[in-house]
């Protein structure tokens, strides 16, 4: 599949560059960031999320430089769908936390520092969002360093838990590890770049605080059982259509999370 699309790559950070992919959509917001990491000077690259399958898009992406590696921060299809085909293209590995999404290269490992492009990466094992979400921490990006989050935080609203396989528990822990790096830049997957890590981290977790809040006032109106569908009713009333799916599944997370214990 090939795709008319004009985005040209832009600079992010001192270290990083992205072209934004042709996958506009309710989840994906304007479309999924392809980050390309290198030192200046570097003759390779290293891609991040490759994104769908559109042929003029992954040329792009070999504009800059050879590709010596490919990374994907989780395993959903506007972040991998063209991975195999990328690896096809330019001979590089995939790497990804989930062995089903790589393609000649190994599984990440949380806490491996990967050295390419010139570039120290860092991978951080930051689940929640999904169970083999992982963030790349680059700490010699500018003064602060910056990280790539995926979709555990993005540019712009709050992200998903795509529960049972993703869960509140394991997205809380992630936004500790994250708020623990400092004001680092944050390059996400969707949206745009942001400043402070440890900010933003602060920011969500109290966005999850205040619908944790929601919903045990919803179950004091409708019972203690009910169900994420009547729930979502009514603490996201005003959802609109196109993600009431998403609303019911961070619900549902976060029913688990109130009824394992975790108040």
């Amino acid at each position: 599949m090939t795709t008319e699309n004009t985005s040209s790559i832009r600079r992010s950070s001192e270290l990083t560059r992205f072209r934004l992919a042709p996958n506009p959509g309710p989840m994906s917001l304007a479309g999924t960031n392809s980050y390309l990491i290198a030192a200046p000077g570097s003759p390779g690259v290293v891609v991040v999320d490759p994104g769908p399958l559109d042929e003029g898009h992954l040329q792009e992406l070999t504009r800059y430089g050879a590709v010596e590696l490919i990374l994907i921060t989780h395993r959903h299809a506007d972040h991998t769908a063209a991975a195999a085909r990328f690896a096809e293209l330019t001979g590089a590995p995939v790497r990804a936390a989930d062995p089903a999404h790589c393609h000649g290269g190994d599984p990440l490992r949380d806490g491996e520092v990967l050295h390419a492009a010139g570039v120290e990466i860092r991978v951080l094992a930051t689940p929640g969002h999904t169970s083999d979400s992982v963030c790349f921490h680059l700490p010699g990006d500018g003064a602060r360093g910056a990280v790539l989050t995926g979709d555990t935080i993005l540019g712009v609203g709050t992200t998903v838990l795509d529960y049972p396989d993703g869960t509140l528990g394991d997205y809380l822990g992630s936004l500790d590890r994250l708020e623990n790096l400092g004001p680092a830049t944050v390059l996400p997957a969707h949206g745009p770049v942001l400043p402070e890590l440890d900010a933003v981290a602060r920011a969500y977790r109290e966005h999850r605080q205040g619908r944790l809040a929601q919903i045990r006032t919803a179950l004091e109106a409708l019972g203690e059982d009910a169900g994420p569908d009547a729930v979502t009713d009514v603490v996201y009333a005003d959802v609109d259509a196109s993600v009431r799916r998403a609303a019911e599944l961070s619900v549902a997370a976060q029913l688990d999370y109130l009824r394992s214990g975790s108040r």
